[in-house]
């Protein structure tokens, strides 16, 4: 499992977890707002997801974190 904390937001994800490869992204509570898909870069469970968020994710994986 890896986790980062980034801008307000905890990514998590699982190697070897399910396909399409993605992250979880959670709120600074601990809420879930959705999962990410690492090849499209769409959201997977809601429609739209905030730029910012979509930001954080290629910076980490630019930084080989994700």
């Amino acid at each position: 499992m890896g986790k980062v904390r980034r801008g307000g937001f905890m990514f998590l994800w699982w190697i070897g977890d399910h396909l399409p490869r993605h992250v979880h992204v959670f709120d600074k509570n601990g809420k879930l707002i959705t999962r990410v898909n690492l090849e499209t870069m769409q959201p997977m469970d809601i429609p739209k997801v905030e730029r910012r968020i979509l930001e954080l994710i290629r910076e980490l994986q630019r930084e080989g974190r994700i």
